[in-house]
């Protein structure tokens, strides 16, 4: 991106309890009691964002604003801020604002008098000045807006302040800005400021930085999409929560924002040159010993302690006291939490005045602070860094291996694999091949922990092949199950990490002392089948690795080994002893300390009931399973947990924190494939429950393309339901059908259950509208048998709910009703809100086809609350047609194939309405709207608004 790109957030971040002040304020001025408002932060805090959005607030309620402002030198002036206020009003369109302006000038250009008493003068001209100010609000709401204050001469402040105690009798509201970090000792602004607020004539919003939360908002709307969440904790970390700064890093980062590394490229990426500019400035005014104290504190780093800082600059304590309060006066330096801490006031600032030393320097700075960190007993991480940056390479290679030991062992698995690429890149020319293996096996952990599965792949693939080159099967084989792992995770087919197991173990026939190694490869082995639900064969390998483990003595395969079972037990209905076997295997993995198998028996248990409709059991596992990945760093368990939530709130219809955690997945999981299926899928469904089809196709289609790559059936049948569903909503009954006779292939493959329960309704739904009544009763009859097989509770009222629908297209109706309650009652239960609904409003159908008009309407008034708790527009609409419906029998309308509310809209667009307004004139809400579109369309095969309009012609009802 070029340098001189702006780029500027289309929002306001974290203002809003100011701006609702200033509402207030200019309410209050609007009935003539005016105030004097400051707005005070340092630089780039986002002062001047804020009085425009106060000022646009000030135009809706009508009133005149007028602007002036401070410039570099003026407090040496006399009447600079005046006098740019004088210039503002001869321009204004309204008479009395020029009026007002030019008395302004000729009183400054009016000579003072040559002899009596000066103060009197003085105070003449103020009371002059004061007096014509006070005309500019006659028969008008007036806003003054005053920017950069902290330049203004004492003369142009006396005079505000005189403004400023008359205005609780004037419709004015005078706004005043600041910036905080420029109020040096000898600044006029700075007395005087304080005396307006302590007498209560002026009051004032400090702007704070903006929390990480906020950065995250501010990033994402820059971007316009949602940032990844360690790109935010980077970009805030640089940026300190400054706007100005955030939105600079993000313009000189371009569009490599979203890049996956990012993270280290924002630590890269240069000063913004204002920045830059204004520390240099404020730098080069002190002298050579305190710029000497602040070059050895910017190498220290962002926060630095003053006896560490002593022992560096080898000055005497007295000495460097008086340079870091030079430094405190010029806001570059502030104290830390303790009398002897000390921070940068931002981490810019600090790169600016490093940047600034010469690289000789600068490593016999950085080689100095090394040495008093060993001797002084400072963290590894801490020396590692600076004799890094001193180029002194086995000392960095040496302190690197035993920092990242260290935060390995504290669960910060970021740090360390930080660590153990420096180690690595400082590696010495005489490591043996076994270390150099052993730290590439190192590197791919902390990067699998940390959920770069790439760089986890590449590094394991290499110790691999360095131990075998060496002849070391044994230690080869250690990292065939985690690179097996991490494979996985990017998609690698089953056959070819069935392939990679197997060929290892075989390797160890004739390996002496290897069962420890085998245990791992075989629960490795059960694993990789479960995950294609190929039940047997996990059972056969999980037993085996068991007993291996016996022999081995080894924990760790055989806690592996039990999530695996449970999970295979579950899939295979055993539901007690599998969610028992799980539950055991957590407990024993957080009680052992074992993160690795800890975080992955959360996983597969949070997982397991997220498919098998078990959602009180999920959110306990999942909600437990994030905190505990987070708190051991293992991101890509947490992100493949928080895509399952996500699935788990779409199933319980809260919607709008789906949406936002699957996106939160999808973001922050880029480097697992697992993780970004699990939340495009969600968010395709999300798409299709709001009438957005050609959406949730995209989104389906993607994941089931991914899906299809890794040849498992827990990620390709849900895409392929969520499309074949889509594909009803859409009226295509015949892509539906063939999607749901692919869906059943699939399950039937490996006698699966718990995926293959929603294809059941789709499918009968998809085949009844095609009018094939008998095809739907085999349908029913196929899949009911498949679900009975395994007999998982979730997945069994889909079958009452089949029978239900075939019992009303048979014109069963009372048996329907009664059917299809049940049903709604056992989705109800279980918390299934789409099938739930869809069940509901079978019944209201049901009823009405009864004759039972008023029970048909409250179930699809009820229904009809529900879906717009949670915005399914899809189903909304077809409540809202329910509830239109005309008593009695209907003849073929002339508006067929719409509904009534259909047409009703169709109307409406052939009037020239927007979506708002069709949604104020039939008080709905636009995305309901939108849907009603959206069909309305699909059911006319058109493409644009004008067929609509040209078709509601023909009809001419």
């Amino acid at each position: 991106m070029p340098a001189e790109t702006v780029v500027a957030s289309p929002v306001l971040v974290g203002r809003d309890e100011f701006l609702a002040l200033a509402d207030r304020r200019l309410e209050e001025s609007a009935a003539g009691r005016g105030r004097l408002l400051f707005v005070s932060g340092e630089a780039g805090i986002g002062k001047t964002r804020l009085l425009s959005s106060i000022s646009r607030r000030a135009e809706r309620l009508g009133f005149a604003i007028i602007r002036a402002a401070a410039f570099p030198g003026d407090t040496e002036a006399t009447g600079g801020v005046l006098l740019d206020l004088a210039g503002d009003l001869r321009a204004a369109s309204d008479p009395s604002s020029q009026v007002v302006g030019r008395a302004l000038s000729d009183r400054f250009r009016a000579p003072l008098a040559e002899e009596g008493d000066p103060h009197r003068q003085r105070r003449l001209l103020v009371q002059d000045l004061v007096d014509a100010l006070s005309q500019l609000d006659r028969d008008r709401r007036l806003l003054i807006v005053l920017e950069d204050l902290h330049w203004a001469d004492q003369l142009s402040l006396e005079v505000i302040g005189r403004v400023a105690a008359r205005l609780r009798a004037h419709a004015t509201l005078v706004v005043g800005a600041y910036r905080s970090d420029e109020l040096f000792p000898q600044v006029p602004m700075r007395r005087w400021r304080g005396r307006l607020v302590s007498q209560r004539v002026a009051e004032e919003i400090r702007l704070p930085r903006l929390s990480v939360t906020q950065t995250a908002t501010l990033t994402s709307a820059v971007l316009g999409r949602p940032a990844p969440a360690h790109i935010v904790s980077a970009v805030h970390d640089r940026s300190d929560g400054i706007p100005l700064h955030v939105e600079e890093l993000l313009a000189a980062a371009g569009d490599a924002a979203m890049a996956p590394h990012l993270a280290g490229g924002v630590q890269g990426l240069g000063v913004p040159d204002t920045l830059a500019d204004a520390v240099l400035a404020r730098a080069q005014a002190l002298d050579d010993p305190v710029r000497a104290v602040a070059a050895a504190a910017a190498v220290i780093g962002r926060s630095f302690d003053f006896d560490l800082l002593t022992a560096v600059t080898q000055q005497p304590p007295e000495s460097v006291d008086r340079c870091l309060r030079q430094l405190q006066s010029v806001y570059l330096v502030e104290a830390g939490a303790d009398e002897v801490s000390f921070d940068f006031r931002h981490a810019l600032i600090r790169d600016v005045l490093y940047a600034d030393i010469a690289l000789p320097r600068r490593r016999q700075l950085h080689e100095r602070v090394a040495l008093v960190g060993v001797e002084r007993g400072y963290r590894d991480a801490f020396v590692s860094a600076h004799f890094d940056q001193a180029d002194l390479r086995a000392s960095a290679h040496r302190h690197a291996l035993l920092g990242a030991r260290e935060a390995t062992a504290a669960s910060a698995h970021r740090e360390a694999l930080g660590l153990y690429r420096r180690a690595l890149r400082n590696l010495p020319p005489s490591t043996s091949p076994h270390d150099h293996a052993t730290l590439l096996a190192a590197i791919g952990a902390e990067a699998a922990a940390v959920d770069d599965n790439v760089a986890a792949a590449e590094a394991y693939t290499q110790a691999h092949t360095v131990w075998t080159r060496c002849g070391d099967r044994l230690a080869a084989a250690t990292v065939v199950p985690p690179l097996v792992a991490v494979s996985h995770l990017l998609g690698e087919a089953l056959e070819r990490r069935v392939r990679r197991l197997e060929s290892s173990l075989a390797s160890l026939d004739d390996v002496p002392d290897a069962e420890r190694v085998k245990a791992h490869l075989l629960s490795a082995l059960a694993a990789a089948y479960m995950l294609d639900r190929r039940l047997d064969e996990a059972i056969s390998y999980g037993e085996q690795s068991r007993a291996v483990s016996d022999l081995a003595r080894d924990g760790r395969p055989s806690l592996n080994t039990a999530a695996t079972l449970g999970s295979v037990l579950l899939f295979a209905g055993e539901m007690d002893s599998g969610w028992a076997l799980l539950e055991d295997a957590v407990a024993r993995s957080v009680d052992s300390r074992l993160e690795a198998e800890a975080a992955r028996s959360y996983r597969m248990i949070g997982s397991c009931a997220s498919v098998l409709v078990e959602y009180d059991r999920a959110e306990h596992w999942l909600s437990r399973g994030i905190s505990y990945a987070e708190t051991v760093e293992l991101l890509n368990h947490r992100n493949y947990l928080t895509a399952h939530l996500a699935h788990v709130e779409w199933a319980c219809g809260t919607w709008s924190s789906a949406q936002q955690t699957a996106e939160r997945a999808l973001v922050d999981g880029h480097g697992g494939t697992t993780t970004q299926i699990t939340a495009q899928y969600v968010l395709g469904y999300l798409a299709m429950g709001r009438g957005e089809w050609t959406r949730a196709t995209e989104l389906l289609d993607e994941a089931l393309q991914h899906a299809e790559a890794m040849g498992e059936l827990q990620r390709i049948s849900p895409a392929l339901w969520g499309l074949a569903e889509t594909a009803l909503l859409r009226g295509d009954h015949d892509t539906a059908v063939a999607l749901c006779d692919r869906g059943y292939a699939a399950s039937d493959q490996v006698a699966d259950a718990a995926y293959l329960f929603p294809f059941l309704l789709t499918g009968t739904r998809a085949r009844l509208a095609r009018h094939d009544h008998d095809g739907a009763a085999q349908w029913l009859d196929q899949v009911e048998k498949a679900l009975t097989r395994r007999e998982i509770p979730g997945t069994l009222p889909a079958i009452e709910h089949g029978r239900g629908l075939l019992q009303l297209a048979g014109g069963k109706h009372d048996a329907a009703r009664a059917t299809l309650h049940r049903a709604a009652e056992a989705w109800r239960g279980r918390r299934r809100f789409w099938e739930g609904s869809w069940a509901v409003l079978d019944e209201a159908r049901a009823a009405m086809t009864s004759k039972r008009y008023a029970e048909g309407r409250a179930l699809a008034a009820m229904a009809a609350t529900a879906a717009q708790h949670a915005e399914a527009t899809t189903l909304l609409a077809a409540a809202d047609e329910l509830l239109h419906e005309t008593p009695g029998s209907r003849p073929a309308q002339p508006w067929h194939p719409l509904t009534a509310r259909e047409f009703s809209v169709a109307r409406l667009v052939a009037d020239g309405l927007t979506n708002r307004q069709i949604a104020e004139r039939l008080v709905l809400s636009p995305k309901t709207v939108s849907a009603h579109i959206e069909h309305i369309l699909s059911k006319l095969g058109a493409a644009r608004r004008a067929e609509i309009a040209a078709w509601a012609a023909r009809v001419g009802v």
